[in-house]
């Protein structure tokens, strides 16, 4: 029952922000959904994914719901109005919620003008309804690949298969308008193939945002889950701020130093051409190669949620600093707070507070961290000074200087009188 609740207090926080969202900005959807099911058991840690992006702006968290208790995943889309897409929504975690198959939830979209639904998870199979131009993906155990073209209606992956379903059209203003049926269709094919030869879900998804971001020009973050691990990539390709567009997937994100690991995002990682700790030539990862990384589980992986910024720099540079710290030092947040710390100090990290280990929030059974930070006002870059001196001692010293000033002052108005009973003297 407590489980029921906790979900419902979820999903109604959920509403508001969406409905905040869509009062504040005009409507958005995303152009390009996909799920891919390497493993329909759940068992593979990366054998269930799917991720939503567009050339369109606004393209925040809402874009794909991801229940980690409940394991399934809601992708939304189409042309409609935001309300009706909303219902939609609800009606679709209703139906997941109280135990429906992926095939039900996406039904729901039909009730509603315009509006898509793309959902799944494991033991409930994937499904797209609405409006839509999808491929339906199957691939059976003996290696054979059916590719299905669905324009509308219901497309269903039974609970079970090995397969995948991708929706793609074009956003009005996108250079390379008219390339989506193409892609559409050549993606398809190429996820057939990937599952076929035993690619896991994660990088199958990873690989159609680079294709599609580069080929269709639908590029803009959204981003991906893996509802396997229940694991999201969160804000990292979200944007910042209302009406504006996310992170492009087919751009460098970051530059790491394959000798020792160390990394810095970008715009920062602009000023770096070999690893200062080194001197190794760094290496760029693209979007959709940190797309794939935060997503893909493996013994070692560690999630790191940063909140108080949205820049892509900090994010990524304070995801690889507690990545390495964990490795060295464990879950100690007073050793992650220091790790950042100096990373400010050195101007690693700009535009945020030092943090406390009172900041750090640590989950070492679920391998997680959380690191919250405090913006500096007045867009400042680095914090004010950590001087040993107290600030009691400065204004003591600042007292002494005025009333030096001041003598200095009398002496100089005073200097010739000074000076004739000098003489006289």
């Amino acid at each position: 029952m407590r489980g029921v609740k906790r979900m419902m207090n979820k999903t109604l926080k959920f509403l508001v922000i969406f409905i905040i969202f869509n009062i504040l900005m005009g409507s958005a959807a995303a152009t390009l959904n996909v799920i891919v099911v390497t493993d329909p058991t759940g068992e593979d840690p990366n054998g269930f994914a799917g991720g939503s992006m567009s050339f369109a702006q606004n393209m925040f968290q809402s874009t794909f719901i991801l229940s980690k208790e409940n394991r399934f995943t809601i992708l939304s889309g189409g042309e409609g109005e935001a309300i009706p897409r909303l219902m939609a929504i609800v009606d679709a975690i209703n139906i997941l919620k109280n135990g429906g198959t992926a095939a039900e939830a996406a039904s729901a979209a039909s009730g509603y003008p315009g509006i898509r639904i793309m959902c799944g998870g494991p033991g409930k199979g994937a499904a797209v309804g609405g409006s839509f131009d999808a491929y339906l993906v199957i691939v059976e155990d003996d290696g054979t690949i059916t590719v299905t073209p669905y324009s509308g209606g219901l497309a269903v992956l039974p609970p079970g298969k090995k397969g995948a379903i991708i929706h793609l059209r074009n956003t009005h203003g996108n250079p390379l308008y008219g390339t989506a049926a193409n892609v559409r269709k050549e993606e398809a094919i190429k996820i057939g193939k990937m599952i076929r030869d035993g690619y896991p879900a994660t990088t199958i998804v990873a690989e159609v945002f680079k294709d599609v971001s580069i080929n269709a020009g639908e590029k803009y973050g959204g981003g991906a889950v893996n509802v396997a691990s229940g694991v999201s990539t969160g804000d990292m390709f979200t944007p910042a701020n209302l009406n504006e567009t996310g992170y492009p997937m087919d751009q460098p994100y970051a530059k790491v130093c394959p000798y020792c690991g160390w990394s810095v995002g970008y715009p920062t990682a602009e000023n770096y051409q070999v690893c200062p700790l080194d001197g190794t030539p760094l290496k760029t990862i693209y979007a959709y190669d940190a797309l794939r990384d935060a997503i893909t589980v493996t013994k070692s992986s560690i999630s790191v949620s940063v909140y108080g910024s949205d820049e892509a720099g900090v994010i990524q540079t304070t995801q690889e600093i507690v990545k390495s710290t964990v490795k060295r030092d464990g879950y100690s947040e007073e050793a992650i707070a220091k790790a950042i710390n100096d990373a400010i100090d050195s101007g690693l990290i700009i535009g945020v507070n030092y943090v406390e280990p009172k900041d750090i929030n640590v989950k070492p059974s679920s391998r997680a961290v959380g690191v919250y930070y405090t913006p500096l006002p007045d867009d400042r870059t680095a914090p004010p000074m950590d001087l040993p001196i107290g600030s009691v001692t400065f204004e003591i010293l600042g007292d002494i200087q005025t009333a030096l000033g001041c003598v200095l002052l009398v002496l100089l108005l005073f200097r010739s009188t000074l000076i004739s009973s000098f003489r006289r003297s």
